[in-house]
């Protein structure tokens, strides 16, 4: 059994040794049945280090002898993540000075590294960019970054150049922009139309108990519970019948930025966005009985149709309130413009 306070990422290797393994030496013995995925370089450094047991005790000499039927638990530890390089990543750059860098982020863009993504992300473009200009106060993985968009969103971003910019950015985050420091506004195309022109979404949100990688709005005792206020208006509404809309284009202004909380507050309210793979699955179907191209646009559509078309924050050097907008990308604008001719 592994030990509780154990990190719980380290992988667990588990051997026993035969009786023809008797007197081997303990190092070649391990490389060989380990081979190729660790050398006996490696394998004599995670000795040494401590990360290997026979029976409960630590071993630490290369050089020991096993023992038959022992058991020899190893134990490696989780890979250190990579420190991001810069790469030439055309970015596209609405504001920069020693402060601040603003961008239009494209649909497919990850903001920063991680799992499965450590190359290829807006941090390297940055640091390819900006060299050393960027704030370190996020770490390595993340200089400058104060907020993020979803991977396949699209829209306005700021990134802290200084620290000084990185803290009240910050600061203006956190407060949700209550202080009138921050402004946001979304634009999404959504399935059906809500009945209220403007409203505002007050639903908790937490952890999916069916997949953790997704949320979902749950009740507000509940431990994992965060508050989420969403202020929407809908600015167009589409389909011949005006009583009952195919799909509409809503604004949305975030008093809270939960993870996925525009996706998550739309579908609650029964309009999940368009193309959202987590939280509009149950509505792709519905592309089927559109007209043509329309019909045929909406099912390739490989993404939630959400832009971040306007962000305005305080600028740390000038005290100045600037605001950025971002008209919506190509394959957005195709849509809406498609819907707009039913």
């Amino acid at each position: 059994m592994s030990d509780p306070d154990s990190e719980a990422d380290a992988e667990l290797k588990e051997l026993v040794a035969a009786g023809e393994d008797e007197g081997k030496r303990l190092d070649q013995w391990l490389a060989a049945n380990l081979a190729p995925v660790l050398s006996r370089s490696r394998v004599q450094a995670l000795i040494r280090a401590g990360a290997i047991t026979a029976d409960g005790a630590i071993l630490t000499e290369p050089k020991a002898k096993v023992v038959s039927g022992r058991r020899y638990l190893l134990t490696l530890p989780e890979a250190a993540p990579p420190e991001p390089e810069g790469e030439a990543i055309a970015l596209d750059i609405l504001h920069e000075d020693s402060e601040v860098i603003v961008i239009n982020k494209p649909a497919g863009l990850v903001v920063h590294p991680g799992a499965g993504n450590w190359t290829g992300t807006l941090v390297n473009a940055l640091i390819h960019h900006c060299g050393d200009t960027l704030s370190g106060i996020g770490g390595v993985k993340r200089p400058g970054i104060v907020h993020r968009l979803d991977r396949e969103t699209s829209g306005v971003m700021v990134v802290a150049k200084s620290d000084r910019a990185h803290r009240a950015l910050a600061e203006a985050f956190a407060d949700h922009g209550r202080n009138g420091d921050l402004e946001r506004a979304y634009v999404a195309l959504v399935w059906g139309a809500p009945k209220r022109l403007s409203s505002t979404i007050d639903a908790p949100l937490g952890r999916d108990t069916r997949d953790r990688t997704q949320r979902a709005v749950v009740p507000a005792g509940r431990p994992d519970a965060k508050q989420a206020v969403t202020h929407y208006t809908v600015l167009s509404r589409y389909g011949a019948r005006k009583d009952d809309p195919i799909a509409s284009l809503v604004e949305c202004r975030l008093e809270t930025g939960r993870t996925h909380q525009i996706r998550v507050h739309m579908a609650h309210i029964g309009h999940p966005l368009i193309g959202d793979p987590a939280y509009g699955r149950a509505y792709r179907t519905k592309a089927n009985r559109l007209p043509q191209p329309l019909g045929g646009l909406v099912s390739a559509f490989p993404r939630q149709a959400l832009h971040a078309r306007l962000l305005a924050f305080r600028h740390s050097a000038t005290g100045e309130i600037m605001r950025f907008e971002a008209p919506l990308p190509p394959d957005m604008a195709e849509l809406v413009a498609q819907f707009d001719v039913l």
